[in-house]
């Protein structure tokens, strides 16, 4: 009885530690979205109608949220993790508050002809989103939220003409980064 307990606690024990290292953010998945934000960046400077530009980075958040999807699929397959767990609902559930925010305010912005504001306010809320979720993830997701809200709001307040650098910088080499700590620290 006491080696079956023995057994059991090691178990136990077992899966705590994979569950507190295991992370569904994909690392190589957060390496993607920065290479596809900076083509998006680079395709979006070349755009010479507002509404042209924001179809754009519409586009390229639907890619994103695509490559974030599969990739978190395949991570949590490939470590034998069931993905739809309590866990990656609070993760849904969390982050996709300031999603929704964001997507309410660019189209008041796009309405109202404010497209400046439109880098900052789309890097803060999804910094705010990545924050929150990332309670329940491993401690450099929120890390990777607030350093996306820094950049949101330095867009903020730094000259229209630093629009599309922000963005390749928040959106591709924050991406791209802290990915690449993901998959090293985290696996994949």
């Amino acid at each position: 009885m006491q080696a079956r307990a023995m057994d059991n606690l090691r178990f136990i024990r077992g899966m705590m530690e994979s569950a507190a290292t295991f992370t569904a953010v994909s690392g190589w998945g957060e390496v993607v979205i920065g290479i596809s934000a900076v083509a998006a960046a680079l395709v979006a400077s070349h755009q010479t109608l507002p509404w042209a530009w924001v179809a754009t980075w519409l586009a390229e958040a639907g890619i994103a949220a695509g490559i974030s999807v599969a990739s978190m699929t395949l991570k949590a397959h490939a470590a034998n993790m069931p993905l739809l767990s309590g866990p990656m609902r609070k993760l849904v559930l969390s982050f996709s508050p300031p999603i929704v925010v964001g997507a309410v305010l660019t189209a008041v912005f796009v309405q109202g002809g404010m497209f400046g504001f439109l880098p900052g306010i789309w890097m803060l809320l999804y910094g705010a989103a990545v924050v929150s979720a990332g309670t329940y993830s491993v401690r450099i997701v929120p890390v990777m939220g607030a350093a996306f809200m820094f950049a949101g709001a330095l867009a903020l307040i730094a000259p229209a003409t630093w629009a599309t650098p922000l963005l390749i910088a928040g959106f591709g080499g924050l991406h791209i980064v802290f990915g690449l700590w993901i998959a090293r620290r985290h696996g994949g």
